[in-house]
């Protein structure tokens, strides 16, 4: 999906959340890794807080919402890390820094990508979330050489190697530093993103 550049783009950063709604994003986040959107009711979010159902619809009134809200607290910082690779005058240096801090992100998130990746429910809400999509485009459209066919493939291709990665059972018990060079170290080879000093 392609935002429509006339259509103005909520910045996800710019989304200020109340401190009760800070705490149910918090919960649905442990819960959605935990158990799936599909297997998370409002009653079990509800329950982690130690709140009744009612307090919880008076801050979110669907499920969906808070799948959402949730995504977009996380995109939030895919889009920090995207507007300092954008100001980056030096393309190499702006994938460079952009493939850092996705990296970053996957491996300091690990149980929010596994859900992210794994839920169909969650893929399906946040493929039809315009400001959550025009984060992705402008992801691919700094990583991507051009928006030919193969671009795109390799552009899926990192997603998905990255995305796996960091969930991996074979890469459970190593620390996160470790992970993060190591996974970086392979994605420049794999995607030919040369490393910058």
């Amino acid at each position: 999906m392609v935002a429509n550049p006339a259509e103005p783009v909520l910045r996800l950063q710019s989304i200020h959340r109340s401190p009760a709604q800070a705490r149910i994003l918090s919960a649905a986040l442990g819960l959605f890794a935990d158990h799936g959107v599909s297997g998370t009711s409002l009653q079990m979010i509800a329950d982690a807080l130690g709140v009744t159902k009612a307090a919880v619809y008076h801050q979110f009134k669907t499920k969906n919402e808070i799948v959402l809200a949730v995504a977009e607290t996380e995109f939030a910082q895919l889009e920090a890390a995207l507007e300092e690779a954008e100001a980056e005058p030096s393309r190499e240096r702006a994938r460079e820094m952009l493939l850092r801090r996705v990296i970053d992100v996957a491996v300091g998130r690990r149980r929010w990508v596994r859900a992210l990746q794994n839920d169909p429910v969650m893929v399906r809400l946040l493929t039809a979330h315009a400001p959550l999509m025009h984060v992705m485009d402008r992801v691919y459209g700094l990583l991507l050489d051009d928006m030919g066919n193969g671009s795109k493939v390799r552009m899926a291709m990192m997603g998905a190697t990255i995305g796996a990665t960091v969930v991996h059972p074979l890469v459970a018990g190593l620390d996160d530093e470790t992970l993060r060079r190591e996974l970086l170290h392979a994605a420049r080879r794999l995607f030919d993103v040369p490393g910058v000093a």
